[in-house]
């Protein structure tokens, strides 16, 4: 009550208050999160894709996520797709009613398996488009993850990875975009790392299936090569020339792998996973 009457500063001071404690509301949510990351990843690991879907602000949230897994972890842009009630906006309108609109759900996840991770996001948990999807994804044997910030609610019965964000009541109120949405983007932000994780492409907190494709990228994969590797910049530009950008493969070359080939072997063995592909070339017989 009275918040249009405090001062800016003290209103601002209200909203800051408002969002930091929307974020604490992800970790007691932390067990179900690190289910639904594993989740994610064995779809990734098989056949499986990962949908996103929702509607409005939470929507926003998910395209954002889905939209970073490439540029940062290398996840194939086949492998993800993003479903938002109405499109994603290309302007700055974004009508309200399409959350109501399923009609092309059926159609847009015909070809959903059991080996995809469908992941379904509601404030609410009651917003009928990704509730739609959530309902489609468990007929098709998909594994159902479910995102919502109020408890018992449609949304997380339905998902087998259910991921209650018990946000406080907002400050404006109705306004999901501040902190349902920000504990949302958290949630999100740490399915997908995890997710990473499992597949191996973070190493000591640096993103290593990262495609350098442009200057700063460049730039990065090479400090991240010597980092790693404690090899000069030439040697890792020669490195990163070799495999075409790509990092993991550059990082072995640059390590003491003879050539793609090796690296590309070395990396097939582990499953992907840096650390035992090194310790595999470490332990290798040093010619005299």
């Amino acid at each position: 009550m009275g918040l249009d009457l405090l001062p800016v500063e003290a209103m601002g001071e209200v909203l800051a208050l408002g969002q930091i404690e929307a974020a604490g509301a992800v970790r007691s949510a932390l067990p179900a999160i690190c289910d639904g990351a594993k989740a994610m990843a064995d779809s990734l690991r098989g056949n499986g894709r990962l949908f996103y879907v929702a509607a409005g602000s939470s929507g926003l949230m998910a395209a954002a996520d889905a939209m970073e897994l490439g540029g940062t972890f290398g996840i194939p842009e086949s492998r993800i797709r993003i479903l938002m009630a109405g499109g994603i906006p290309t302007t700055a309108s974004m009508p309200g009613d399409t959350e109501d609109a399923t009609d092309g759900l059926a159609t847009a996840l015909a070809d959903l398996n059991d080996a995809d991770t469908v992941l379904t996001l509601s404030a609410s948990g009651t917003t009928p488009y990704p509730m739609e999807a959530a309902r489609l994804a468990a007929q098709a044997g998909a594994t159902v993850i479910g995102i919502a910030n109020n408890p018992d609610t449609p949304l997380l019965n339905i998902a087998v990875h259910a991921i209650l964000l018990p946000t406080p009541a907002e400050v404006i109120s109705g306004s999901t975009r501040m902190g349902a949405g920000t504990a949302q983007k958290i949630a999100l932000n740490m399915l997908s790392t995890l997710m990473a994780r499992h597949l191996g492409h973070i190493h000591d907190g640096m993103m290593v299936n990262m495609h350098a494709d442009n200057i700063k990228l460049h730039g990065r994969a090479r400090s991240i090569v010597c980092t790693i590797t404690g090899a000069d910049a030439d040697t890792a530009n020669d490195a990163l020339r070799q495999t075409g950008g790509a990092l993991k493969p550059a990082i072995l070359i640059a390590a003491g792998a003879e050539g793609p080939a090796q690296a590309a072997d070395l990396l097939s063995r582990s499953e992907g996973h840096l650390r035992p592909a090194l310790r595999h070339l470490e332990a290798r017989p040093k010619v005299k």
